[in-house]
């Protein structure tokens, strides 16, 4: 069973193809399927909270995170400015003033 884009406008699941569009029942929008493959590329890294991330923004980190292959713990609600985002398991980037570059998952942190 394939499985069919949700909606760009209203992120509907209950899409459909109609020829060489999709077509969505809720809102009536229509895109072409050359449309679809160019945003399913781009991935959406969001927050704890469905919040959608982006580079330059602030956070805070919502639990307290053990620093792995040191004695050092980053504390809940310590703000991060300025994150990038990439690729990978942890998908931010960035640094955390008394620790330094680090990278975060994006499940542990709500945008600020």
């Amino acid at each position: 069973m394939s499985s069919l884009p949700k909606c760009p406008q209203c992120s509907s699941e209950y899409t459909y193809e109609d020829g060489n569009m999709f077509v969505c029942p809720e809102c009536a929008h229509e895109w072409s399927k050359d449309a679809a493959d160019s945003t399913e590329q781009q991935k959406v890294i969001r927050d704890a909270f469905g919040n959608e991330l982006k580079d330059g923004d602030a956070v805070t980190v919502i639990k307290d995170l053990k620093v792995k292959g040191s004695s050092l713990v980053v504390k809940m609600g310590t703000k991060v400015k300025s994150i990038r985002l990439v690729d990978g398991d942890h998908d931010i980037d960035c640094k955390i003033d008394g620790i330094g570059a680090m990278q975060l998952k994006s499940e542990f942190v709500k945008k600020a």
